[in-house]
């Protein structure tokens, strides 16, 4: 399955090698060239742009594929890499109580000067308890495509949006977290779970 938002890159991607594959049969030389690297760049956005079904884990769950980066007393950090699925989903059910997108650069996601970088932050209202998840872009990640808007309810591993390519997503928790995981381990969104309230 192709994540919903991929359309536009991907058929410009397809409709280029195409038209590269045409100029090689007409003319060759050189286009054989061009021809093959806009192949591979197709069956790399089509890796890229994957979304694949996910069943859910028990108590809160990992948002995004990647690895945890940073682990506190109530907030979570997952690094995701370009070869990671970039679908991120919802880590709990609630209602969208909120989604504040914030203009900024485009660092590296997988440095720590990330703070001033493209963000779109959205609350999740869960019975008494607030998740913030925070979807950042990093320097390739040049467009975050939500799948929410304020007001949605939304059930535990919904698809919730997308990061175009390597990105970093953030849990901030109104109350204290029991975490399963610890920093450095790799996560999968909807099939980790990140632990339990306390």
């Amino acid at each position: 399955m192709i994540a919903k938002g991929a359309g536009i890159p991907l058929s410009l991607v397809i409709l280029s090698s195409i038209c590269a594959m045409l100029l090689y049969l007409m003319y060759g030389g050189f286009f054989v060239y061009l021809s093959l690297a806009f192949v591979l760049l197709t069956l790399f956005f089509i890796i890229f742009f994957r979304d694949p079904e996910r069943t859910n884990a028990e108590g809160i769950l990992s948002p995004a594929d990647g690895r945890v980066d940073e682990l506190k007393k109530k907030r979570i950090e997952v690094f995701m890499n370009i070869t990671d699925v970039h679908v991120n989903r919802s880590p709990v059910s609630g209602k969208i109580a909120s989604i504040k997108y914030i203009p900024g650069k485009h660092r590296p996601a997988f440095s720590s000067s990330t703070g001033s970088n493209e963000r779109l932050k959205i609350k999740i209202e869960s019975e008494d308890k607030e998740i913030v998840l925070t979807q950042v872009a990093g320097v390739f990640a040049r467009r975050i495509v939500p799948y929410v808007k304020e007001g949605d309810f939304v059930q535990k591993g919904d698809r919730i949006g997308m990061i175009r390519f390597g990105s970093r997503v953030i849990l901030e928790f109104s109350l204290d977290v029991d975490f399963s995981v610890e920093r450095g381990q790799k996560v999968k969104a909807a099939e980790t779970s990140l632990g339990v309230w306390k």
